[in-house]
């Protein structure tokens, strides 16, 4: 495991669309058939990040909340199942059941919609607005497994009260830390 922080976003950047393969149902879903209405979590995790699992319990908690509130919430895996096959679409299918996920968990098989993304780190969130646009890119909370600060979602959360309030997300956005995203060698 390498420690990597995210790359920024551009604010106002426009989700780059996807299909993927949504490893609970089987079935291929589009960012189009899971955005919210109000705002949409999109969020780069993976099975064995001990990051993601320090985290995990409260994420499930904060998009349980935030479903209520039009808010739709995608989990993205894009790591290179060949060198970490505890990452493998079956297996992340069995960890969205154990955990109880209430969002789909989608396998990113090429990699490319994370390179789209610009992902570096599980986990690592972004937030869009109504339009799609970029308004939050950054991390949960300042919890991490070597931190004694509270799982909270506290700064994910701030970023969706005020797209929900139709307001400007203010404040530092900081970047996630977490595991590096485990990129396919080129051959």
């Amino acid at each position: 495991m390498a420690l990597t922080h995210s790359q920024p976003m551009n604010l106002g950047t426009i989700a780059p669309d996807f299909n993927l393969l949504d490893t609970v149902s089987g079935e291929i879903r589009s960012l189009a058939s899971l955005k919210g209405k109000m705002a949409t979590v999109i969020m780069f995790i993976c099975n064995h990040c001990p990051y993601v699992q320090h985290i995990e319990k409260e994420v499930v908690r904060v998009a349980k909340e935030y479903q209520t509130k039009e808010v739709g919430f995608i989990a993205i895996s894009a790591n290179d199942v060949e060198s970490y096959p505890q990452d493998a679409p079956e297996l992340m299918k069995q960890r969205a059941i154990d955990v109880g996920y209430p969002i789909p968990y989608l396998y990113d098989a090429t990699q490319s919609v994370a390179k789209a993304y610009d992902a570096q780190c599980t986990p690592e969130f972004f937030v869009f607005d109504q339009a799609l646009a970029c308004v939050y890119h950054g991390r949960f909370d300042d919890a991490t497994p070597r931190k004694s600060a509270p799982v909270t979602g506290k700064d994910l959360c701030i970023a969706l009260d005020a797209v929900l309030a139709g307001k400007e997300v203010e404040g530092a956005q900081h970047p996630s830390i977490g595991c590096n995203i485990k990129w396919k060698s080129a051959h």
